[in-house]
């Protein structure tokens, strides 16, 4: 999926928990960026193309190890422990970009090191792309004016 729609995503999700969370803004910036964060062993990404992960690009493949719940459980644990405002953001921001990429024609590898790839039928950057995109839009923009209800 193209970053956009994964912001969408991202967005509804933090809107959908904020009412439960006392760090509103911590939790919602660290779902954004997580839900754009398993893109950074491609270079095409927003994130993939900064240089410092360069590094990580030439020893992993796109769709790889971060494109899988091995790394996000594994990296959620670690923040769990040592930061645990960000851990629950970063679990759910990041898994939903798994779950988005599931649905891709490309697929992911969901538990790395298996070779079990787990795809869909949506096409990145087409239309059907572009109506998952304008559905959490829509949700996005019911979900604020709920929130924006409830004060």
């Amino acid at each position: 999926m193209l970053m956009k729609t994964h912001l969408a995503i991202g967005a509804f999700a933090a809107l959908f928990f904020l009412q439960q969370v006392s760090h509103k803004s911590v939790f919602i910036v660290t779902i954004l960026i997580a839900s754009l964060l398993p893109d950074i062993d491609s270079g095409f990404s927003t994130f993939g193309r900064k240089k410092i992960f360069k590094l990580i690009q030439m020893f992993t493949k796109h769709r790889g190890l971060f494109h899988s719940f091995t790394f996000c459980i594994v990296f959620s644990i670690f923040l769990a422990f040592y930061f645990p405002i960000f851990a629950f953001p970063f679990f759910l921001g990041y898994a939903l970009h798994l779950f988005a990429d599931a649905w891709t024609i490309d697929g992911i590898r969901p538990f790395w090191p298996t070779k079990h790839v787990s795809k869909g039928k949506v096409r990145v950057g087409s239309p059907l792309e572009d109506v998952i995109f304008v559905i959490f839009c829509i949700l996005n923009i019911l979900a604020l004016s709920f929130y924006i209800m409830q004060f």
